[in-house]
């Protein structure tokens, strides 16, 4: 019997991936699916992004009033404006927290209500390694190691209704753990690999055809002859879109960045109307144990990174999207309270993330972040986690996919939400 990978390395879509389950039938069904219903538009959409190397949440949104941060970081703390917008100081968000001046996109957002804070979030295990931390988060089961499943997928799983074989697109260079799992989902670098300048990525067949049907018909090779006419019907539907031509819209500029990249084909693929109803794309380099920087230097360009992407995307995405979309990022774990001898931070314990949407209740900093002094970290150098992921996960899904099945969502987590989401 021939594999699943034999097949993805010989076949038409060489070019991209699709997590565990049956192609053919799952294309089949969703190619008719597509063909008879336009409204996929009209789907709620969740857009994940990673932030991989553990972001410092003390320096991305800072307690500015807490003078244990500053006697703490002396060399890292950045005091808050006076006069209003600075590139050298904290942009105040509500008098006690105060946004690293490289997001300055967010505070735009934040003012708005479209842009909600938590604050204190991480994991409820211990674990400072960046893999354990990740495959917990990204699994949903932090105390159970070698779950077969992602999160985003056993949501797929709970959604309850017809979709394309773009539902779940992951634009990194392999699938992420988030996304494993029975339900099928992709995963590509570059939407131009859906193409028809990929024909040379089919083996024996006939590079006059016209068509992926005709490729399909012409072939001598037996594992695409036995393979569903759908999937390359499924493949078709994106070599239809004009990639290397997209332009953003509304003034929307994105950064020329593995992020920025990301995220423009995200929406590229929702205003597409293919079906795509979860995105997730990567942000790297958060692992600042070296040269940290202030307002410059590592910390200060991801952030610049990560709010100017995000940004683009949203003012992409314009009025006629925003209402169905959901961004949220997330993180294995912050860093240390106190800097170290090196200029940087070390493996901490929470951090914080960002929920943009029109569905948010934003305009607001949540969490319990108690006075930084030592009687109050964890383990006498960390901010404890006092949200646990699972919460804010399980109600941006819940409210927004209007999933119904915490249980199956994140297994063995009793906990509740923190009601951010309207």
């Amino acid at each position: 019997m021939t594999s699943r990978r034999a097949f993805i390395k010989s076949g038409a879509i060489a070019a991209f991936g699709i997590s565990f389950g049956g192609i053919p039938a799952f294309v089949a069904r969703a190619a008719n699916a597509f063909k008879l219903d336009k409204a996929y538009k009209k789907k709620k959409i969740l857009i994940c992004i990673f932030q991989r190397g553990a972001m410092d949440g003390l320096m991305a949104v800072t307690p500015f009033t807490d003078k244990e941060l500053q006697t703490a970081r002396p060399n890292l703390f950045i005091n808050p404006s006076k006069t209003g917008k600075s590139d050298t100081t904290l942009l105040d968000l509500d008098g006690r927290f105060g946004l690293h001046p490289s997001l300055l996109p967010f505070q735009q957002l934040f003012n708005n209500k479209q842009l909600a804070i938590v604050h204190g979030i991480g994991s409820p295990n211990n674990s400072r390694s960046h893999f354990d931390a990740q495959d917990y988060m990204e699994t949903g089961t932090p105390f159970t190691k070698g779950t077969s499943s992602g999160w985003l997928n056993r949501a797929m799983g709970l959604m309850g209704h017809d979709a394309t074989p773009f539902r779940a697109v992951s634009i990194t260079s392999s699938l992420p753990r988030s996304l494993y799992g029975l339900m099928p989902a992709i995963t590509v670098n570059n939407l131009a690999d859906f193409t028809f300048g990929n024909k040379k990525n089919i083996s024996n067949t006939n590079m006059s055809a016209k068509s992926f049907e005709d490729l399909y018909d012409e072939t001598t090779n037996s594992l695409l002859k036995n393979t569903s006419k759908e999937t390359f019907e499924a493949v078709d539907m994106i070599s239809k879109i004009d990639v290397k031509n997209y332009r953003a819209t509304n003034g929307a500029v994105y950064p020329n960045s593995a992020l920025g990249n990301s995220l423009k084909q995200i929406a590229q693929l929702i205003k597409s109307d293919v079906g795509l109803e979860i995105g997730f794309a990567e942000s790297t380099g958060w692992d600042t144990h070296f040269n940290q920087g202030t307002t410059n230097g590592i910390f200060s360009r991801n952030a610049k990174d990560l709010s100017e992407s995000i940004a683009a995307l949203w003012t992409d995405l314009g009025t006629m999207y925003q209402d169905e979309v959901v961004i949220m990022t997330m993180t294995e774990f912050g860093r240390t309270v106190h800097q170290n001898g090196t200029g940087g931070t070390d493996h901490g314990r929470a951090s914080c993330n960002f929920i943009i949407g029109n569905d948010v209740i934003g305009g607001k900093v949540y969490g319990d972040i108690q006075p930084l002094s030592k009687e109050n970290l964890e383990d006498g150098r960390d901010l404890p986690v006092t949200t646990d992921f699972r919460s804010v996960f399980s109600e941006v899904a819940d409210k927004h996919l209007l999933l119904k099945n915490d249980q199956i969502l994140f297994p063995d987590w009793t906990g509740k939400h923190i009601n951010l989401m309207k």
